[in-house]
C-alpha cells in the first residue's frame, strides 16, 4: 500500500531535506578549501626546499649538498624528507624512506605514496623529484598532520550534519505548524461557507505581509463576495420570478381559455391575439436574464479595440428614425473622442439601446432624447437623458434591481430588467452605472474606467 503524507509533512521533510544539505554543501566546501590551501603550502614549501638544495649543490658540489642533507635528518620532524636516491629508490642520504617508489621523475609536485615501509604506507607524501647528476634529489613530508585535520574535519562533518538534521526537524515542524495553522484557518472559513455561512471571510486572517497566503485570502475574499451575490441574486431572481410571472401566467391561461370557450371568430382572434402579447412579454423577459447571465460570465477574450465615439455614433444613426417616429427630438452629442479601447462592443450597444428604449417608453410626447458622449473627471461617459417623469433619489436602487418595477411603470409593458442589464453590461467594463436629475427627466450615464480594465470585473 503507497503511504500518502500531507502537505504538513511534506513540508517538514522538504524543511529538513534543505537543512540536511546546505549543511553538507557547506561543510564539504570548507573541507576541499582548507585541504587546498594546506596542500598549497606544503607545495609551495618543498618547491622552496627542493630550490634551496639545488642552490647548496651549484656552489658546494656534491660534498656540500650531502652535508645539508645530513643534517636535514631533524628528530623532531621525523617525517620530513630530504634526499639523494639512486636508480633504484634507495636513499643514500638524508631524511626519508630506506626505499621509495617516486612516481614521477619530473620537477613537478606530486601527492601520492613514497613507501611501503611503516611509517611511511600509512599516509600519501607530497614531493617532488630534481636530477642532481647520476641520482635524484627527493623533498617533501609526509601528509601525517593533514590526515590529523582531515580526520577533525570530518568529525565535525558528522557532527554538522547531525546538527543539521536536528535543527531541520525543528525548523521542519515550525515552518508545518506555520502553514498548517494558516491554512487551517482558511480552511474553517471555506467549511463554513459550504455549511452555509456565506459571510465568513479569511480577510481577517491575513498578517499583511503581503505573502502568498495574503494573496490567497484576498482571492478567496473576493470569490466569495462574488459567491454572496450571485447567491443573492439567484434568491431576488427566483422570488421575483415566482412573483412577475405568476401574473403573465394567469394571464395566459386565461387567455387560452377566453380563445378555447370563444364561439364567435372574432373574440377567438382577439383571445389568441392577446395570447402571443403575453406569451411575448414572457420570452422577453427570460431573454433579458439570459443576457445579463451572459455578461456576467463572458470573459476579456470577447472584447475588442473600439473607438466610443464611432459606436456611439452608430446608435444614433440606427435609433434616430425610430425616436422621430415617436414625436421626440433626438440629439446626438460628442463632446470627447476617447483612443479606441477594449470593449464587448456587441453588450456594450445592446446597453445603450435599452437605455433609449426606456427613454423612448417614458420620454413625454414632443419632448427631446439626447445620446451624449462626454469626459466625466477623465472618465468616458455614455448618458441617454431624457425629459420624462424621472425616478425619485429614493427609488433609483429599487429602478436597478433584477424585476425592480416602480408604480407608475406598472401599467407601461416591461419585465423590469433593462436596468439591471445596463448595471451588469457596466460592471463588466470595470465602469459604473449612475441615474441622475434632468430637471426634468432623467440622466442615465455609463461610466467607463479612465483605463480599460484587462479582465471584467465581477
Amino acid at each position: 500500500m503507497r503511504l500518502r503524507l500531507s502537505v504538513t509533512a511534506r513540508i517538514a521533510l522538504l524543511a529538513i531535506a534543505l537543512a540536511l544539505i546546505s549543511n553538507v554543501v557547506l561543510v564539504g566546501f570548507v573541507w576541499r578549501q582548507v585541504r587546498g590551501v594546506a596542500v598549497e603550502a606544503l607545495r609551495r614549501d618543498t618547491m622552496e626546499q627542493a630550490d634551496t638544495y639545488l642552490g647548496i649543490y651549484r656552489t658546494g658540489g656534491r660534498r656540500g649538498l650531502d652535508a645539508a642533507l645530513r643534517q636535514a635528518d631533524d628528530p623532531a620532524d621525523p617525517f620530513q624528507i630530504a634526499a639523494l636516491v639512486d636508480a633504484d629508490g634507495r636513499r643514500i642520504v638524508g631524511a626519508g624512506p630506506q626505499r621509495m617508489r617516486l612516481a614521477t621523475g619530473s620537477p613537478s609536485f606530486t601527492i601520492g605514496g613514497i613507501a611501503d615501509a611503516a611509517p611511511w604506507s600509512q599516509h600519501e607524501a607530497g614531493y617532488t623529484v630534481r636530477r642532481v647528476g647520476q641520482v635524484r634529489l627527493v623533498s617533501g613530508h609526509l601528509l601525517n598532520d593533514w590526515a590529523q585535520e582531515q580526520r577533525g574535519i570530518e568529525r565535525a562533518l558528522l557532527l554538522a550534519v547531525l546538527l543539521s538534521l536536528a535543527l531541520g526537524v525543528g525548523g521542519g515542524l515550525v515552518v508545518a505548524r506555520y502553514v498548517g495553522n494558516r491554512l487551517g484557518r482558511i480552511v474553517r472559513v471555506i467549511d463554513g461557507v459550504g455549511q452555509g455561512d456565506l459571510s465568513a471571510r479569511v480577510g481577517h486572517l491575513v498578517q499583511g505581509g503581503g505573502d502568498a497566503f495574503d494573496r490567497l485570502a484576498h482571492r478567496l475574499d473576493a470569490m466569495l463576495d462574488k459567491i454572496e451575490r450571485l447567491m443573492g441574486e439567484v434568491r431576488v431572481v427566483s422570488d421575483s420570478l415566482a412573483h412577475d410571472l405568476r401574473s403573465p401566467l394567469a394571464r395566459l391561461r386565461s387567455k387560452a381559455e377566453a380563445a378555447a370557450l370563444a364561439e364567435d371568430a372574432g373574440a377567438r382572434e382577439a383571445a389568441l391575439s392577446g395570447l402571443l402579447a403575453e406569451t411575448d412579454l414572457v420570452l422577453r423577459m427570460l431573454s433579458t436574464l439570459l443576457e445579463i447571465s451572459r455578461s456576467e460570465s463572458v470573459g476579456s477574450d470577447r472584447f475588442s479595440p473600439t473607438p466610443l465615439a464611432e459606436l456611439v455614433e452608430e446608435i444614433g444613426e440606427l435609433y434616430a428614425p425610430v425616436v422621430e417616429d415617436a414625436g421626440l427630438a433626438f440629439t446626438v452629442s460628442i463632446e470627447s473622442r476617447p483612443a479606441a479601447r477594449p470593449l464587448h462592443r456587441e453588450l456594450l450597444t445592446q446597453a445603450v439601446t435599452n437605455l433609449i428604449d426606456n427613454a423612448l417608453r417614458h420620454g413625454v410626447s414632443g419632448g427631446e432624447i439626447t445620446l451624449r458622449l462626454s469626459d466625466a473627471q477623465g472618465r468616458p461617459a455614455i448618458a441617454v437623458e431624457d425629459r420624462g417623469p424621472g425616478i425619485a433619489k429614493a427609488d433609483r436602487a429599487q429602478a436597478l434591481r433584477r424585476f425592480g418595477r416602480l408604480d407608475g411603470a406598472r401599467t407601461l409593458p416591461g419585465a423590469g430588467l433593462g436596468l439591471a442589464l445596463v448595471e451588469a453590461v457596466t460592471r463588466l467594463h470595470g465602469g459604473a452605472f449612475e441615474l441622475a436629475d434632468n430637471a426634468p427627466g432623467l440622466v442615465a450615464r455609463i461610466l467607463l474606467p479612465a483605463r480599460p480594465v484587462a479582465e471584467p470585473i465581477a
